[in-house]
């Protein structure tokens, strides 16, 4: 049982390298969203320079956000991540509505989003009809789901490879993009509804690919002389991963142009059509296959384990804390979850057009108010304790104030678009889903905490 293991194993051996840990952080940042958000990022900024400034500033939040994290995860090197910090900081009344939302808005949101990026590239390679991005993302979270019910999980192997194969794919990607741009596609306009460029909308997009680092954050425990190393882990990886960005949309924008990115539902597959035709595009379209495959297991595996630990700490939700022995997977945690993802999936792909961008609308203000909330977490702590935690912020309080302050920006502006006449027909309504569903566990811990 996780809450006796906790209590009775030592603390984890201090044994990872700065090398180990800028590789790991890497792996976690990484995903399938720098295949997919270009495009959205391109039609909501003016021109090449603010759409690189856009992923510049990604990086630059990003590695904020990771410092902060990485001192609240040294003040509390618990399981739990943000429920713990939450509920340390502002009470477990905090911590529930933050497993609740992870439950049903922001983890599973991923889930579906991810999902949708897998359906659009798998529908490169073959195509299942009309609804055919719909039916890949629903059958990934199916396959998923069972392979998790039956125990089998991906090996860590098999990760380091795919995790290798991605980043020399994203290399290629950026070169090939730099060597072919000498005819670039004609510039495209902005599509309907995309605002004539919303800065912040697009950056909605970027801190989506730049997802990850918070649980970079969590190697604190594990890092040799962590009060020196975790500084030179965090910004060693994040800056990787933003100068390897920078580099791919640079490509992308010399090989397609402006327009071209913008108007593209699959970019690096279009990039790659223009290097070695629809071969090439098929290569690239099966590595973003399985990198998002990866990416989903991985969601899955994590997200119900936090579903399973929420059971065991409120009676009113028992049966999510139930562990079969069979596989040894939290198998009532797994199917809720899966059965969630469907939900969301098949209500995007009925919704709106593009099912990738109903996920993000959909979880982007829970998402903000939560980062933020643990953002304030750290001047609680730091206000109640003077204690010296294991890692501290540099330049406090200017680092966490930058991101808190971006975190508030991102949560007003995903809230205005419910009155915004461009957005709020086409995603008004999913940011006030997202947001009734997160305020729908106020009155579930209430009655949780009576029981």
């Amino acid at each position: 049982m996780e809450g006796d293991t906790a209590t009775m194993t030592p603390a984890p051996r201090q044994q990872l390298s700065v090398t180990d840990g800028i590789f790991l952080t890497i792996g976690m940042v990484i995903g399938v969203g720098i295949f997919k958000a270009p495009s959205i990022v391109a039609g909501n900024t003016s021109g090449g320079i603010e759409f690189l400034l856009a992923w510049l500033l990604g990086g630059v939040v990003s590695l904020c956000g990771a410092l902060v994290y990485a001192e609240l995860s040294a003040r509390h090197p618990e399981t739990g991540g943000e429920y713990t910090f939450l509920a340390h900081g502002l009470g477990n009344g905090v911590a529930f509505l933050f497993a609740w939302s992870r439950m049903t808005v922001i983890q599973t949101g991923a889930i579906a989003a991810v999902a949708f990026v897998f359906g659009e590239y798998a529908s490169e390679i073959l195509r299942l009809g009309e609804h055919s991005v719909a039916i890949y993302a629903a059958l990934s979270v199916v396959a998923l789901t069972l392979l998790n019910l039956a125990g089998t999980l991906q090996s860590k192997t098999l990760q380091k490879v795919m995790e290798i194969a991605l980043i020399a794919g994203l290399l290629f990607l950026a070169v090939a993009g730099m060597v072919v741009g000498s005819t670039p596609v004609p510039p495209k306009p902005a599509a309907a509804g995309s605002g004539g460029g919303d800065f912040l909308f697009a950056m909605m997009f970027v801190f989506f690919t730049f997802g990850g680092w918070n649980e970079a954050a969590y190697l604190a425990g594990e890092v040799r002389e962590p009060r020196r190393n975790m500084l030179k882990i965090l910004v060693g990886g994040i800056v990787a991963v933003t100068v390897l960005y920078l580099l791919v949309n640079i490509g992308y924008l010399v090989a397609l142009g402006q327009g071209g990115v913008a108007g593209s539902k699959a970019v690096g597959a279009d990039v790659m059509r223009l290097v070695a035709g629809d071969t090439g595009a098929n290569i690239l379209a099966l590595i973003v296959c399985v990198s998002a495959l990866t990416t989903i297991n991985a969601a899955v595996f994590t997200g119900a384990r936090t579903n399973f630990a929420m059971g065991r700490d409120f009676p009113l939700f028992a049966k999510l804390g139930n562990w079969r022995e069979s596989g040894s997977t939290p198998a009532n945690a797994l199917v809720l979850q899966g059965a969630i993802s469907l939900v969301l999936i098949v209500a995007a792909a009925m919704t709106v057009k593009d099912g990738f961008d109903a996920m993000v609308a959909y979880t982007a203000p829970v998402f903000w108010t939560f980062f933020l909330l643990t953002g304030i977490t750290l001047f609680v702590f730091r206000y109640k304790s003077k204690d010296e935690s294991e890692f501290k912020v540099p330049f406090y309080p200017v680092v966490p104030l930058i991101f808190c302050t971006m975190c508030g920006f991102m949560l007003w502006k995903a809230l205005a678009y419910v009155f915004n006449p461009v957005y709020g027909p086409k995603f008004g309504n999913l940011v006030l889903a997202g947001l009734l569903v997160m305020l729908a566990g106020i009155p579930l811990y209430w009655f949780a905490r009576k029981r």
